[in-house]
């Protein structure tokens, strides 16, 4: 196959993918694979590694559907609605992928990428600098927010589990309030049928 063929190629399968984030960490590709099928075929999952933040964050990964279709009526379906995966409601994003979510994307037909060094002299070395100070900025402020948001999913775990345990209690009491008989003296005691 040519260059061209497989770039076009390359380009139909970007049609027939989505972008979906908000991911537990604790979602494997058969998982996903899984959740999707319902929708329709899903040909590939292949999660986009995050080389900067700790593992436990949430993850994203780009779904292939059997057809461009699929793929958009999952992205139009899943937009603002929770979607429970691994048994944890998160608000999933989903949207069309694009070519350079893919780290194996083929060349561009005619395209030449040249790399040099930017001089302080340089008329776009002002530029340059600016471009590396808020690359900067947002990655702060990125770091702080997904800091902020694994302290709320801690508070939200941990209120879960104290909720659990509470219901727990309460059926176990329950529980041994029937089978000790104590329901039954009750109910003799006060004339009534259990």
């Amino acid at each position: 196959m040519g260059s061209a063929d497989e770039y076009a190629a390359f380009e139909e399968k970007v049609k027939r993918t989505m972008y979906v984030d908000n991911l537990s960490p604790s979602v494997t590709p058969p998982v996903l694979r899984s959740a999707f099928d319902q929708f329709g075929n899903v040909k590939n999952v292949q999660f986009i590694p995050n080389y900067f933040e700790p593992k436990e964050m949430p993850q994203a990964a780009l779904v292939e559907m059997e057809t461009k279709k699929q793929a958009e009526i999952i992205i139009e379906g899943l937009s603002g609605t929770p979607f429970m995966v691994s048994g944890m409601p998160r608000p999933l994003r989903a949207r069309a992928a694009e070519v350079s979510m893919f780290a194996d994307r083929p060349i561009k037909p005619g395209r030449r990428i040249e790399l040099r060094w930017v001089d302080r002299n340089d008329p776009g070395f002002a530029e340059a600098e600016k471009m590396k100070s808020l690359t900067k900025l947002h990655s702060a402020e990125a770091s702080f927010l997904l800091k902020r948001l694994r302290e709320d999913e801690a508070n939200l775990a941990k209120k879960q589990k104290e909720t659990l345990t509470a219901h727990y209690q309460k059926y176990e009491m329950i529980e041994n309030i029937l089978s000790d008989g104590t329901v039954n003296r009750l109910a003799n005691k006060y004339g009534m049928k259990f």
